[in-house]
This record gives C-alpha cells, sequence and structure tokens, in this order.
C-alpha cells in the first residue's frame, strides 16, 4: 500500500486517467474529489463489498430455480 500526505488542492494522479483531489478537510473527515473516465465505475469500499455479495447470490441461481418460479406463476400463483 503506498501511503501519501497530501495538502488542501493537492492531486495524486494514478495512470493517465484517474486524478483525485483533496478538496475539503473538516475535523477527521477528508473529502476527495474524483476525476476518471465515465465508463469507469468508483464505488465506497461498503458499497463495492456489498455489490459484490449481491453478485455472488444472483450467481448462485440456476435454472432449475427459474423454471421452478415459472412453473409456480403459469398454476396461477402470482404471490
Amino acid at each position: 500500500m503506498l501511503v501519501l500526505t497530501r495538502k488542501m488542492g493537492e492531486v495524486v494522479t494514478i495512470g493517465d486517467q484517474i486524478r483525485i483531489k483533496v478538496v475539503e478537510m473538516k475535523g477527521n473527515q477528508v473529502r476527495l474529489g474524483i476525476e476518471a473516465p465515465g465508463e469507469m465505475r468508483i464505488y465506497r469500499e461498503e458499497i463495492y463489498l456489498k455489490v459484490q455479495r449481491e453478485n455472488q447470490l444472483a450467481a448462485g441461481w440456476n435454472l432449475s430455480d427459474l423454471e421452478s418460479a415459472v412453473t409456480y406463476l403459469a398454476a396461477g400463483n402470482k404471490e
């Protein structure tokens, strides 16, 4: 892990396309501005981990689960 010290307004550049700027410091919090290509997804870590868990749960479904749901709904069960 690279650990840096930055002052207000200073920037860290990652590669050619990502810039992270310190935009505000208040108490024990730091606000960062991130410039990156629009197609690049940027998440807070807690959100990223939640997305990963949801993806793993979704990947756990199989075709028989879908077939059972379709059969259930076709039988007139609407719940």
